[in-house]
């Protein structure tokens, strides 16, 4: 690899990633993401903008025995993730795409479940990033609504549906699933114990008709505030993030 690349652990080393030093970089978000979908082996999963294949594949590892696809729209982040999968021994077919033109197979198969981090910016109310990689994964031009449709469609009947967005945007991505998707769970999570949430993960299925839920939030780190350099997470956020535990939504 060059030096405009790192290679970074996660789930406590189990799966090493490369990815761009500059641009969009993979945090704690596409972990708590696979970690919340309720995937069992033999079963095929779809992600929908799959990056450098963070989420798609921690998930992979969690649970042996899957089917993987991913779809991105940028060539060098599907060339990583192909990479990745190759590296980390998980097999994940990549297929670069734009999700709103979709090759006409691909609109010909159904998933069990289907994962998403849809951009968190919605560009025609925030500043666009300098980088083009960068941009495109936090602000594209994508409107919610056609991340929710184009998973719906795709899902098999009972599929789920799991995804994770800023708080804010919680509105809009339920009016989105409206008529579409039913049986919808959303955990927040929040940085420290008593700041409100920034994020949060929803599940919602196919067919589902059961009660909205809302769920007590995950704390991430233990203590107000941040008062040294070492890994102060929660039990619970230690557990999914370093061990590779699964994050129930229901709550």
């Amino acid at each position: 690899m060059t030096d405009e690349l790192t290679c970074d652990e996660f789930l406590g080393g189990r799966i090493r990633l490369w990815q761009p030093r500059e641009g969009y970089r993979a945090g704690v978000d596409p972990v708590l993401l696979a970690a919340a979908v309720p995937a069992e082996r033999g079963q095929e999963v779809l992600e929908l903008g799959c990056g450098a294949g963070a989420a798609i594949l921690c998930l992979g590892v969690r649970v042996e025995g899957l089917a993987l696809t991913g779809i991105e729209l940028q060539r060098d982040y599907a060339a990583l993730a192909r990479q990745n999968s190759e590296d980390n021994d998980v097999p994940l077919e990549v297929i670069e795409a734009d999700l709103r033109n979709l090759p006409s197979e691909l609109r010909q198969r159904l998933w069990h479940h289907i994962l998403v981090n849809p951009p968190y910016f919605d560009r025609s109310a925030s500043t666009a990033s300098a980088d083009h990689g960068r941009d495109t994964a936090l602000g594209g031009d994508t409107p919610m609504t056609q991340w929710i449709d184009v998973a719906a469609r795709r899902l098999r009947p009972k599929g789920t549906l799991t995804l994770v967005q800023r708080i804010e945007r919680l509105p809009e991505v339920l009016a989105a699933c409206e008529g579409r998707l039913g049986s919808i769970v959303v955990r927040p999570f929040a940085p420290r114990p008593g700041r409100a949430p920034k994020l949060f993960l929803l599940q919602a299925r196919k067919g589902g008709r059961a009660a909205f839920h809302l769920s007590a939030p995950l704390v991430l780190h233990d203590g107000h505030t941040h008062v040294e350099d070492r890994d102060d997470y929660t039990a619970e956020a230690r557990a999914i993030l370093r061990d590779g535990k699964p994050l129930p939504l229901r709550h």
